[in-house]
């Protein structure tokens, strides 16, 4: 994940933008006019749709992004333009054509339930005129990007002149074409490196009714033959992704929870394009992507992740290494505000864990079990020495925070340098401090900064002391 964050991939997407306009307010009597529902606004609110929920997902992910597309000649064109530089994306390459209409999309939400819909816009292809132009456009500077995005929403832009122009230009650059395909005729696309189907949109394709592993494979490789792809992708929601290079394989999904699948195509297409881009393997982007889209149907509505999300979402599913759950002051810090924010608890305790044993790791289920993150504090090797003596530690910290943080119930250590960790839970602010059942009676480090304690109490006869005493022989 860090070869991600320090990574700035220069993108640039291709298609059907859009406005989603949505009109919030409350409904409590029908018309005198007619028997419809009448809605008093309270709020309106817009952001960008179609190829724009790409952008965003590119954006939120770090990427620096360019657009290419066609728009009208009227006030929502100035509107679109205007959402794309608030958010710092070059659209010096959109192409305005006055016959045309700016796709903009309006929602009439009362009571969160959406009662109506009207549409502006042209569904019809852009002008042969228009398709030069956009070739015209990127052509200088086609080289410079590490990846192009062709987002089809079936509105006009993607004509077959402009996607084969685009490929063919793409292609003399040595720049990867990404796909996410519209219809049931893919052979615009011809020559993309890959598609991103979802497997409705594959069965259309291909005409292959895919109902297990053999007809995946025979629809992958109709796919990719057909289309001339360097690689054939099919997206399965729940099943995850199905890819064919060399052979089939299958990355099953990551999801803990869906609340909603809207635009999760496009977080998939941008999350993949991002890797990509970075230099990772086809089987590293489709975990990534697998992981991405888990996060992304976790929330409400067309949503977007941050590549934290997807680093702290992979840490909860304990898919990662244990290196990426060790983690310093500052990157806790911004961790823990992000979690609160998405109504987390928190849940902190502290030790040495030097030999790690039955004790230990019951101890910190129970202490995962108070909340939704447990954060464990781990005292650093001075720190040990001065708390048991000379002789200790037995472990150096190195290996005592990651075995710590292989365990199922620990998601994230901080090893501190301190006697206490009072500093950290002054910073961490914990819902729940948890500490052993000896301290009962005895003042805890740190109880001001949290909600509150609790106590949990050790399994009887087991410590590292006795653990130590036993391999000295000092216990029969």
């Amino acid at each position: 994940m860090q070869v991600l964050k320090n990574f700035t991939p220069k993108i640039l997407v291709i298609g059907d933008l859009m406005i989603d306009h949505y009109l919030w307010g409350s409904c409590e009597r029908i018309s005198p006019e007619a028997p419809v529902q009448v809605v008093d606004i309270a709020k309106e609110t817009t952001v960008l749709g179609g190829a724009g929920n790409v952008i965003n997902n590119l954006k939120a992910l770090g990427a620096n992004v360019s657009v290419s597309s066609v728009i009208g000649d009227d006030d929502n064109g100035l509107e679109l333009v205007e959402m794309l530089r608030s958010i710092n994306v070059d659209s010096s390459n959109l192409i305005v054509q006055k016959s045309r209409k700016t796709s903009k999309k309006s929602r009439i939400i009362a009571v969160s339930q959406q009662i109506l819909r009207y549409d502006k816009e042209s569904k019809s292809e852009i002008e042969s005129e228009s398709v030069k132009k956009i070739i015209t456009s990127i052509s200088s500077s086609i080289a410079s990007y590490d990846a192009i995005i062709l987002s089809d929403y079936g509105k006009g832009v993607l004509t077959p002149e402009l996607c084969q122009g685009v490929i063919s230009l793409a292609k003399e650059n040595a720049v990867k074409v990404l796909v996410d395909p519209k219809g049931s005729d893919f052979s615009k696309y011809k020559g993309a490196y890959l598609l991103t189907p979802n497997k409705k949109e594959a069965i259309l394709a291909t005409n292959i009714d895919i109902k297990d592993d053999e007809s995946l494979k025979e629809a992958l490789l109709k796919l990719k033959k057909e289309v001339d792809l360097d690689i054939s992708l099919i997206t399965l929601s729940e099943d995850g992704i199905a890819t064919y290079d060399k052979e089939v394989k299958k990355f099953p999904t990551v999801a803990k929870e869906v609340f909603d699948v809207t635009g999760a195509g496009d977080t998939v297409i941008a999350s993949i394009a991002f890797a990509l881009s970075a230099g990772k393997t086809i089987e590293e982007t489709a975990s990534f992507a697998n992981l991405a889209a888990g996060v992304v149907v976790g929330k409400i509505g067309s949503a977007t992740v941050t590549l934290d999300e997807i680093e702290e979402y992979e840490a909860s599913l304990h898919k990662s290494t244990s290196d990426a759950h060790i983690k310093s002051f500052e990157d806790i810090a911004q961790i823990v505000n992000r979690c609160k924010a998405n109504g987390k608890k928190v849940v902190f305790t502290n030790g040495c864990f030097d030999i790690l044993h039955v004790g230990h790791v019951k101890y910190l289920q129970k202490a995962k079990s108070f909340g939704d993150i447990l954060i464990v504090g781990l005292n650093s090797d001075d720190s040990v020495s001065r708390l048991k003596g000379p002789s200790r530690p037995i472990n150096i910290a190195q290996d005592r925070a990651y075995i710590l943080a292989a365990l199922e119930a620990v998601d994230f250590v901080v090893p501190f340098e301190e006697d206490t960790p009072y500093n950290l839970i002054k910073m961490i602010k914990p819902n729940t401090l948890v500490k052993g059942g000896d301290y009962k009676d005895k003042n805890v480090v740190g109880t001001e900064f949290a909600s509150n304690l609790k106590l949990v109490d050790f399994v009887n006869g087991k410590s590292t002391t006795k653990t130590i005493q036993k391999i000295e022989g000092k216990l029969c």
